[in-house]
């Protein structure tokens, strides 16, 4: 295994824990954005897979997630958020100059990696989203309508066909396992307005992933925000049967797999076979 490095950087609301695994001959950075009440060491199998294919991978825990500052699982502004992760980004390219770079966001973690691909499009050179909250999110309209936010805890079913999958989640003490916070919810549904209307991603290839039996990020839903943002270089895969998350999921070396050969075409890493064929872009 790989050993990753800790840090920190002053973000816009305070402390911002970070981790790298470094890679003295790698040929791509890549950045990770975690999903809502999560935290980044929940990556650890994932950045392994893209270190050992060529990766070096920088990450950081949200504000008020994981080892960050903040009141726990409130992001007071996705915009800040963004700004926070740009300058993780401007800390890896001063560290490993001239390699291309690749943003992969997960759930929330892929609404703040689409806003960043607007903000700083000529600052990526591929995107990854996996199981995106974009578009709409059906789950915080309603529970914006109501008057008080229900404390329902998180079917953990919902994350992976893997039992063992929720079972850790259930068991890690980074991750937040209350109730949604108003402000939170608020911040989301502004998000999800920015982005929809936000510049499309135009030329950026992007990878979309997504479960088909996503039960907390629905697959309708987020394609009503891939249609506003949509570029010319789109490659959408759908794992019949997978649910939330597509990285933990009982086929997730499949997954991984189509990731690193995505970031492989998609920065020029590798030269394709003729026999090769491309992921026609779908509607």
């Amino acid at each position: 295994m790989i050993p990753s490095l800790t840090g920190e950087l002053t973000g816009t609301h305070g402390r911002i824990a970070t981790r790298t695994w470094p890679n003295l001959e790698a040929d791509h950075l890549v950045l990770l954005a975690h999903g809502y009440g999560e935290h980044v060491g929940r990556y650890e199998h994932v950045a392994q897979v893209l270190v050992e294919h060529g990766a070096e991978v920088w990450a950081l825990d949200h504000t008020g997630h994981g080892l960050s500052d903040g009141d726990r699982a409130v992001i007071p502004s996705f915009e800040d958020v963004v700004t926070d992760l740009h300058q993780l980004a401007d800390e890896a390219v001063d560290a490993r100059p001239d390699l291309p770079i690749a943003l992969v966001g997960h759930s929330m973690g892929g609404l703040i990696a689409a806003r960043y691909a607007q903000r700083y499009p000529a600052e990526l050179d591929a995107l990854v989203l996996s199981a995106p909250v974009l578009g709409r999110w059906a789950a915080v309209e309603h529970l914006l309508s109501l008057e008080e936010v229900p404390d329902d805890p998180l079917d953990v079913t919902t994350l992976s066909r893997d039992p063992a999958v929720g079972q850790a989640y259930s068991a890690d003490e980074l991750v937040w396992h209350g109730k949604f916070q108003r402000p939170m919810l608020e911040a989301l549904q502004v998000a999800l307005e920015t982005v929809n209307a936000g510049p499309v991603l135009g030329d950026l290839p992007t990878l979309w992933l997504h479960g088909g039996a996503d039960q907390l990020v629905p697959i309708e839903d987020t394609r009503t925000g891939i249609a506003h943002i949509r570029g010319t270089l789109l490659e959408e895969l759908t794992y019949p049967g997978a649910r939330h998350e597509v990285f933990n999921e009982t086929n997730k070396d499949e997954v991984l797999d189509d990731v690193t050969d995505f970031l492989d075409r998609a920065l020029g890493l590798t030269e394709p076979d003729d026999d090769d064929t491309e992921v026609e872009p779908q509607d």
